[in-house]
């Protein structure tokens, strides 16, 4: 009888997990979702940097719309070309070469350049300080404050503050654009590598405004326009703007810029 009380649970108990068993094998097999073999494949050539640059929440997501056909295998900035011509090889495409690109900072407003209109002491993040009075403690309210919030969304480290202002690392930058949606002065843009002339200011003011608060600051004065023989330059709102599929590197805009706004290497 003690026997037959010990039997009797165990064998009730094995024939639910038996059924249940069955069941979910069935279940299983009628709701399966089939994979895509190729999206394992693509996941495995991505670089792991979950960055977000390719407009997806991660490289899992990127890898499915990659196998779903509504992805661009060139849109991996972190990979770049060599990422870009495996993924196309795996999904049977040809691709052209990315044109390399990096993000870059239009601000030269150093502390020596531009310096604070009050002391700032809160806390350490430009999108906190931009909601203060004069959009922040800089004496240019479309200047780069320096508090570091890119340095803080780059993942790779290629941002640091020198002076007062961010800075890249172009060596490090993959153009993920992360830095670009942080910063609250919209002062970081995403340009070609191989453009060195770049316009380092920001500021919509007028000239006469802009000369009282900082040194470097583009004057509207429109000599670079007037110096630039392949009309590769505009202007938006009293600031110079660099049309970089007609400009030629001919540095005739950076020579004539009076208060140096316009780089170039």
């Amino acid at each position: 009888m003690d026997i037959m009380n010990i039997l009797y649970p165990m064998i009730s108990i094995g024939g639910l997990g038996l059924v249940f068993g069955v069941g979910l094998g069935y279940a299983s097999k009628k709701f399966a979702v089939d994979v895509d073999p190729r999206v394992p494949l693509l996941r495995d050539v991505l670089p792991a940097a979950n960055c977000g640059g390719c407009g997806y929440a991660g490289c899992d997501a990127f890898a499915a719309a990659l196998a779903a056909g509504d992805a661009s295998p060139t849109a991996c900035p972190v990979g770049g070309a060599k990422v870009a011509q495996q993924l196309a090889e795996i999904l049977g495409m040809t691709v052209e070469p990315k044109q390399a690109t990096t993000a870059f900072v239009q601000c030269n407003g150093t502390c020596e350049k531009s310096q604070n209109q009050y002391e700032y002491h809160g806390i350490i993040d430009c999108k906190e300080a931009s909601f203060l009075p004069g959009a922040g403690p800089k004496s240019c309210s479309y200047g780069c404050m320096g508090l570091g919030t890119c340095v803080r969304a780059c993942p790779f480290d290629a941002i640091e503050i020198k002076d007062g202002i961010a800075v890249i690392i172009e060596e490090k930058c993959t153009s993920c654009g992360n830095c670009v949606k942080a910063c609250p002065k919209s002062l970081i843009e995403i340009i070609p590598v191989e453009k060195r002339v770049r316009v380092a200011c920001n500021s919509k003011d007028k000239g006469k405004d802009v000369r009282g608060i900082c040194t470097v600051g583009c004057i509207g004065c429109r000599m670079c326009v007037r110096a630039c023989e392949y009309e590769a330059i505009d202007f938006d709102n009293q600031l110079a703007h660099i049309n970089y599929e007609k400009c030629t590197q001919c540095m005739a805009c950076v020579q004539k810029c009076p208060t140096k706004a316009i780089i170039g290497e």
